[in-house]
């Protein structure tokens, strides 16, 4: 388990690691403005159906189901199922894809409706997101493959297949977008390219494995069919962050210019430790729980989830304080350039601020929805999604229209989706805590507490941060000083822990004999 969400959180990184390295050649190029703003718009759908379908969420719905029917029937049978299942996918994903090219215009409309007041802004998002919209097609079967090598044990290369769209959007502004009238229309052909791109890189490892599926029609088939409907609740039950992040973007448009990029690259630097963490762990447990479940072992299946949520807070914790503290100090660092000014930075660096105090909340709802779907139990959690998406559809204007004269409109929006992200992982928990499917091992009160005084500890020194000259130093010295203070976090935390008695063998996965 360890070695697994080890694999898939290093990949992960690196994969995020390119991606702010993307984010930060697109801030440098393009800017914080009406152009980007539209980009940003066109990119967000296609961008909310990666993270709803890679990941490790579209598994949450297959890995279950491929488990038991692994179970119950010899490999051939196995191997004619996915064929099915890759057939049905593949027109669904075709039609859908083809409704998105067609409806453009009324999806601006709805994700975007501040834009209809500019018509040469809304023109260039409709046009932006008819090229990036066939982009689900080929996430949808990416994911199906990446579906596949998780039930089957192999994490590597679906973890290391996101990178690809980073790559090819790196490509894109640095080599396209100075060769087309409209620069940033070159980031939307790169996600395209990036979609056919990431389905090849998937084939190769399902040959060398044979498990790659010979499409055959399933729609008649009722366990595809049952699999399918089931793929939609589980989808949003372990994605109800990005579609609060999706109303963020609607809410935004409809502020000042420049909102909807400030909230994007916050958001970039918030996924950083969630891709680390919760997909990790999210991805990887699943399997682990599934046989668990499938065995009727409930003492095991208490420990891994037990196990997964001791490393959320060691590692959310001091990732939340470090976000919060030193949000100006990153920003600046990472996007401070002739087109993203001082200004800039100080609007991104305040949501940046008010989405990390959700990010325990973000990484345990991943863990925690696998405890739910490898249950086959897709009710409840789609149920607290869609209470996590009304609190955040309530609170979103409220708190924007309240500090609107503070200049942290954007800010209330980031914040509503914290407070939605930890109200959703509170009510996940304590479900399984009262259903008895998960007990927490007697001492997580000292533990927690151990961590607490060590994320104080933290605190008090990246608190100090703040009062540096940031604006003042060349990118070198930001990046040098950057570096001093997380650096002189991560050995202040680690070494707290140690004096406190946390040694490594206890955040090891101990089964039960």
């Amino acid at each position: 388990m360890l070695k697994s969400t080890a694999t898939v959180g290093f990949l992960t990184l690196f994969s995020r690691v390119l991606g702010l390295i993307r984010d930060l050649i697109i801030a440098r190029t393009f800017g914080a403005d009406a152009a980007t703003d539209a980009f940003f718009v066109a990119f967000r759908i296609p961008n909310l159906l990666r993270r709803l379908f890679a990941e490790g969420s579209f598994s949450q719905a297959l890995v279950p189901a491929l488990s038991d029917h692994r179970a119950a029937h010899e490999e051939h049978a196995t191997k004619n199922f996915l064929g099915r299942i890759a057939g049905a996918l593949f027109l669904w994903s075709l039609a859908l894809t083809i409704l998105g090219i067609l409806t453009a215009p009324v999806l601006v409309l709805i994700f975007a409706p501040g834009f209809h007041s500019d018509a040469v802004q809304y023109a260039r998002a409709v046009t932006m997101l008819r090229i990036t919209f066939p982009y689900l097609f080929f996430i949808s079967l990416t994911a199906l493959a990446s579906g596949i090598l998780h039930a089957w044990g192999r994490f590597a290369v679906p973890a290391l297949t996101p990178a690809l769209l980073n790559l090819t959007m790196i490509a894109a502004a640095i080599w396209l977008a100075p060769r087309l009238e409209e620069p940033v229309a070159a980031l939307a052909w790169g996600v395209l390219g990036a979609g056919a791109l990431q389905l090849g890189f998937q084939m190769p490892a399902l040959m060398r494995a044979g498990l790659l599926p010979r499409i055959r029609w399933g729609f008649r088939d009722p366990e595809v069919r049952r699999i399918l409907y089931r793929m939609g609740p589980t989808i949003f039950a372990v994605s109800a962050m990005q579609i609060n992040l999706l109303l963020n973007t609607l809410m935004a448009s409809l502020l000042i210019s420049g909102s909807v990029s400030w909230l994007y690259y916050s958001d970039r630097l918030v996924e950083l430790p969630v891709g680390l963490l919760g997909v990790a762990i999210g991805t990887t447990i699943l399997p682990h729980l599934a046989n668990h479940h499938a065995m009727r072992n409930c003492q095991g299946f208490s420990r891994a989830l037990d196990w997964a949520l001791r490393w959320a807070a060691l590692v959310g914790l001091p990732a939340t304080i470090g976000l919060v503290f030193l949000a100006r100090p990153l920003v600046a660092t990472l996007f401070l350039h002739d087109e993203f000014s001082v200004h800039d930075v100080e609007m991104a660096s305040r949501s940046l601020s008010a989405y990390a105090l959700g990010l325990l909340g973000f990484i345990t709802v991943k863990v925690l929805a696998s405890g739910f779907n490898s249950r086959h139990d897709v009710a409840t959690p789609v149920r607290y999604g869609l209470y996590a998406v009304l609190i955040n559809a309530i609170l979103s204007p409220i708190l924007a229209l309240a500090l609107a004269p503070t200049g942290w409109a954007h800010a209330g929006l980031a914040l509503s989706t914290a407070l939605a992200a930890l109200f959703n992982a509170s009510l996940l928990l304590g479900k399984l805590i009262r259903d008895g499917v998960y007990r927490p091992a007697p001492d997580w009160l000292p533990f927690l507490g151990r961590a607490l005084l060590a994320n104080l500890a933290l605190a008090v020194l990246l608190h100090g941060a703040g009062a540096f000259p940031w604006y003042g130093w060349h990118s070198s010295e930001r990046l040098g000083h950057l570096g001093f203070w997380i650096g002189a976090g991560v050995s202040l935390y680690g070494s707290c822990l140690w004096l406190m008695g946390i040694r490594p063998h206890h955040l090891l996965l101990h089964e039960p004999a």
